[in-house]
């Protein structure tokens, strides 16, 4: 599966409303581990976008882990700031379907 490519427009718009989130998965000591990204597969499945922390003092170590990140993870990287990463990626379809359910109608009432 290819990571799909967004516009300059949709970027902006994704910057905008990562604003205000908080990081959701921090990146430790112990580095990318199975745990580290079963825990930002299920994050990016229930939100799409979302912040990770990396808590590395090293520039390189970090890019790495970054790269790592986005591409095991199949999402956008959407801004880096530091230490901290936006990632988005769209929630799976049968997600999105099973999120969305049928709302029963009312019975109409008839006045005679």
């Amino acid at each position: 599966m290819t990571i799909p490519q967004l516009s300059n427009q949709q970027i902006r718009a994704l910057k905008s409303q990562a604003h205000a989130l908080k990081p959701v998965v921090r990146v430790g000591q112990h580095g990318v581990t199975d745990s580290v990204m079963a825990e930002l597969n299920l994050a990016l499945d229930h939100h799409e976008l979302l912040k990770v922390k990396i808590s590395t003092g090293d520039r390189e170590l970090r890019d790495q882990l970054i790269e790592k990140l986005a591409t095991a993870s199949q999402a956008n990287i959407i801004q880096r700031i530091g230490n901290i990463l936006v990632l988005y990626r769209k929630k799976p379809e049968a997600a999105a379907k099973k999120k969305k359910r049928a709302t029963p109608g009312r019975a109409h009432s008839t006045k005679r």
